[in-house]
């Protein structure tokens, strides 16, 4: 479905915006209204279309109009209870009474801006209304400088989440750095500074001081090469192949160490400590270096502290057990986060390497970043689509299923677009660059993916507060249980050791890891399925959503004009009644018109063309006919040329065309929007997840009510202006709790902005991608309630990690306090737990 893009711009007070209107401002907001006619560019940089229709218009067929409010341009000023002011910047485009064809027109958008919002885009101290962002907390952590340049860099080598924290806290401490966040999931650290300075050394002394091995690089933009991802591949090998083998050798001394422990005691102390220095070498060095740099409680100094304490006590085979468990744990638990980082990505990463250029009839190899538009690219059976283009040359059926999750694939031939990413299944195409690979659908699902990964929700946010202080509360415990036990019983080494496993509990990688990694597993499931959710924070306030309100057009029908029914009076054969109404119509441009044409066409009807033709503004047509004189037009017309229209009866949904021939009614064409296939189903399955549905609607009450009955929806509120709607929607939500707002993204959004969540439709139109949280890639109303199960799932699975990493750690914690749980015990409830978490998370990506 085409979509034109919203615009999203910041307004500052008194001044101008960008329709070229000048507005004062009060405290609270004042109104400022302006009409742009129907189909102009108005200076703001938007072109107003028709969307549906209630007048009458010049054609003479009367319309079911949705939404035909007026227009209007307003901003406002408003103060929240923290006293933090908030410029509220919206317009509405309306299009009232008649104009050329006789429809109303109605469109708009708002924005709100002070929150962050997870729309792609970062707002300076602004709320973004218009993309609904005000009732999903969007605090600028993450998306609060859209509309400055982000600089992206790479963290290579970052192996730990609770270090990436401390990382991002030290970065956003710096004067000359407005925003920091690092992202995890994709190695990712997006800063917004306000100097020219270069601070890449900057960021590295920062991030070498905490995690050493880390490396810093500006993000590369192209598409990592073939072989570049398999050398890379090698390098973990190696890297990790050095772990096993220096695990296998700190196995083989302890095995060694405990034979010769009854015989020789002196050699067993020499071979476990040769197995835990080539063990715990580096954690030693590094915690010793972290110590200097005052990070006490640094992972590798807490497992530092905690095996040489088991040494000093004499427990030398419980010092290298724990420091080879703790390496395992360590390597398996980077392994499982690599692999499930690289499948999310490979996942959504689809942008070609190099494309295949057609150059005077001969074909050459470029790099996927060098191909411009007009270029014509030379499509293979079996490729994937590079660019988004069009069909110039060829004929295949395209599996869009790696963009929108359609199993379906489609038939496709010259003149049709095609977008990236899709595979061309069958025949040889050309096809014309109609966007660059950085404006291409592959690059703009990436970009979204890795955008939705950088907004953190609610959980995620207070699990790194809280890790903050769990480490050094479970430290100050250690120390505790150490020293006041000890002055009490004597028995130092008992409670000492007991203040060891503790020590090993308290690192907080396996909280800190498990929520970010678990959300970023749900934005890669539903990408798999076409469903672009724009972070964590929209997938977080899916799942207390309690109502499910959606548009018509669009949304539940395909947004088009088809023939319905075609039905005549006595006397008069179907085909004879369409043959006249598309001759009557031939030299329409109206949807309408185009639908009678076409399907009479379908039939292969013979048409005429008519001797005369005269259109009565907002009423019908006459023409002349070889059969006679036809009037076509609306009731009302038909009413006025005095014709009998006893034999007519109302249909209960569509538009309606009457016609007469030589002054006698000869019948009635129903055209309608067609209603999506799955809409029923799709409503039937948020009933069984306890979901209400409702449809807003500008349609008469009779039309409407047809609709939502047929697909089995809740509540159908009908004859709604825009107003009306965001009114019915406030009610919903007083009455059930959290809504989500399914629309198109263009024509709704008064009511997209009262939303909890706002969905759009639209097989990744612009407007679309750029302006909802979550995106519908297929247009597909069987993709709400999966976005629903997602959600759900994922939200499920991160309150999974968190209760189970806190009650592994805390029953380890007693165990120990009651003498039953050693440091071996304590590792699992480290590494262990971790290890498990990322494993429970990545079950997402799996589910069917």
């Amino acid at each position: 479905m085409a979509q034109q893009a919203v615009n999203k711009k910041v307004y500052q007070e008194e001044s101008k915006c960008g329709c070229g209107h000048s507005h004062d401002h009060e405290a609270h907001g004042q109104t400022h209204v302006h009409t742009h006619g129907h189909g102009e560019v108005c200076s703001c940089g938007h072109v107003h279309d028709a969307s549906e229709h209630e007048e009458t218009c010049g054609n003479g067929h009367h319309h079911e109009q949705e939404g035909n409010g007026e227009g209007g341009h307003h901003h406002e000023h408003e103060e929240d209870d923290s006293g933090e002011h908030h410029h509220r910047h919206g317009h509405t485009h309306g299009h009232g009474g008649e104009c050329g064809c006789g429809h109303d027109h109605e469109h708009g958008h708002t924005h709100e801006h002070g929150e962050g919002c997870s729309c792609g885009h970062d707002h300076e101290e602004h709320d973004h209304e218009g993309h609904r962002h005000e009732p999903i907390e969007r605090r600028a952590e993450n998306h609060a400088f859209d509309h400055v340049k982000k600089q992206v860099y790479i963290l290579e080598n970052l192996g730990c989440a609770n270090c990436a924290a401390k990382m991002e806290r030290k970065i956003q401490e710096l004067p000359q750095v407005d925003y920091a966040n690092i992202i995890y999931a994709t190695k990712q650290l997006q800063v917004v500074t306000n100097t020219s300075e270069e601070l890449l050394p900057v960021f590295q002394e920062i991030c070498s001081s905490i995690e050493e091995e880390v490396t810093v690089a500006k993000r590369d933009r192209k598409p990592a090469p073939k072989s570049e991802k398999e050398t890379g591949k090698k390098s973990r090998w190696k890297e990790n192949q050095k772990d096993f083998i220096e695990i296998g050798a700190g196995a083989v001394f302890f095995m060694a160490g405990k034979l010769t422990e009854q015989t020789n005691s002196m050699l067993s102390f020499a071979l476990f400590l040769i197995g835990y220095l080539i063990l715990g070498r580096y954690v030693l060095l590094t915690a010793g270096k972290n110590l200097f740099k005052g990070h006490v409680f640094d992972e590798n100094f807490l497992m530092s502290i905690a095996t040489l304490g088991a040494f000093v006590i004499g427990d030398y085979p419980e010092a290298l057990g724990v420091m080879i468990f703790y390496r395992v744990g360590e390597l398996f638990e980077e392994i499982a986060v690599a692999r499930s980082r690289s499948q999310i990505m490979e996942a959504v990463d689809m942008r070609p390497e190099v494309v295949n250029r057609v150059n005077n009839q001969a074909t050459e190899v470029i790099p996927a970043e060098d191909a411009v538009i007009g270029d014509l690219l030379l499509v293979r059976p079996g490729d994937r689509i590079p660019l988004d283009g069009t069909i110039v040359e060829g004929e295949s059926r395209i599996d869009t299923s790696p963009v929108t999750g359609e199993p379906v694939p489609v038939s496709a031939a010259a003149g049709d677009a095609v977008t990236s990413g899709c595979v061309n299944t069958s025949g040889l195409l050309k096809i014309r660059v109609d966007k660059v690979l950085e404006d291409s659908m592959v690059t703009r699902i990436l970009d979204s993916v890795e955008n939705a990964a950088a907004s953190k929700p609610k959980i995620d946010r207070f699990i790194t507060r809280f890790s903050r202080i769990y480490t050094p509360f479970v430290v100050a415990l250690a120390a505790a249980t150490a020293i006041l036990p000890s002055l009490i019983t004597g028995d130092w080494n008992y409670w000492v050791y007991t203040a060891l496993t503790f020590l090993v509990i308290s690192c907080p990688c396996a909280l800190v890891l498990s929520v970010p990694l678990a959300f970023f597993s749900g934005i890669g499931a539903g990408s798999k399925r076409g469903i672009l959710f724009k972070g964590g924070v929209a997938i977080e306030a899916l799942q207390g959503v309690k109502a499910i309100v959606m548009d018509k057009t669009g949304t539940i029908t395909q947004g088009n004009f088809v023939v319905q029914k075609v039905v005549p009076a006595d006397g008069i054969g179907e085909e004879e009644l369409l043959a006249w109404a598309a001759e009557c119509e031939m030299t329409s441009t109206h949807p309408i018109g185009n639908s009678i044409v076409l399907a009479a066409k379908e039939k292969g009807l013979t048409l005429s063309s008519p001797k005369a033709v005269e259109e009565i503004s907002g009423r019908g047509i006459r023409a002349e006919l070889a059969d006679g004189t036809i009037l076509c037009g609306n009731r009302k017309f038909l009413e006025e040329q005095g014709i009998d229209l006893t034999q007519y009866e109302d249909a209960v949904y569509g538009t309606e065309v009457l016609l007469a021939r030589n002054g006698r009614y000869a019948g009635h064409i129903v055209i309608a929007d067609t209603i999506k296939a799955d809409a029923a189903p799709a409503v039937n399955a948020l009933r069984k997840l306890g979901i209400l549905t409702a449809m807003l609607t500008g349609d008469a009450k009779k039309s409407a009510e047809s609709v939502g009955n047929e697909i089995g929806i809740d509540e159908v509120h009908a004859r709604l202006l825009p107003q009306n709607k965001v009114e019915e929607l406030q009610k919903i939500r007083s009455q059930h709790g959290s809504v989500m707002f399914v629309g198109d993204g263009i024509n709704d959004a008064p009511v997209l902005a009262g939303a909890d969540v706002g969905a759009a439709m639209g097989s990744g139109a612009d407007a679309a991608i750029e302006a909802a949280d979550v995106v519908f890639m297929t247009s597909s109303m069987a993709a709400v309630p999966e976005s629903l199960k997602i959600a759900r799932m994922t939200g499920a699975i991160a309150k999974q990690n968190v209760v189970f990493a806190l009650v592994v750690k805390a029953l380890v914690m007693i165990l120990g306090l009651a003498g039953m749980a050693n440091m071996w015990m304590a590792v699992f409830a480290d590494t262990g737990v971790a290890m498990i978490c990322i494993l429970n998370s990545i079950r997402i990506l799996y589910k069917k």
